[in-house]
């Protein structure tokens, strides 16, 4: 049977009308930086095998790692490796049964947030 009543009904929210709550977007993050990890880790052992493989080959790859690009793939790289250790920590302390109220939960996020800039700031520094 047709819908006599379709374009009278309301649309589903998209994201361009529903805002995503913060342990939404801090869970996505969560997966994100998993899977950019894993592609940082297969730079990083090209890298190394291609320091077995030949002198030449390591030069480009080396050329590749520490031009411009490179350099901000491995920051983007090493932010994601501190937030992934810190969200992580926060499921720990959450997989004991604490810190589950939303405020908290809201408030952990951005300390998250905060400990991944300051972390991926001063290994930098020292590095």
């Amino acid at each position: 049977m047709a819908d006599v009543n379709r374009g009278n009904r309301p649309l589903s929210p998209h994201l361009q009308v529903y805002r995503l709550p913060l342990a939404a977007i801090t869970s996505i993050l969560n997966r994100i930086t998993g899977v950019g990890m894993t592609l940082a880790a297969i730079l990083i052992v090209w890298w190394f095998a291609a320091g077995a493989f030949s002198a030449s080959y390591f030069e480009v790859v080396d050329g590749l790692l520490t031009s411009i690009l490179g350099h901000l793939v491995l920051i983007g790289s090493l932010a994601a490796l501190w937030y992934h250790m810190l969200n992580s920590i926060r499921h720990l302390i959450w997989d004991t049964g604490r810190m589950m109220d939303v405020e908290t939960v809201e408030k952990s996020s951005y300390v998250v947030f905060a400990g991944t800039a300051v972390l991926t700031v001063l290994t930098i520094i020292i590095v």
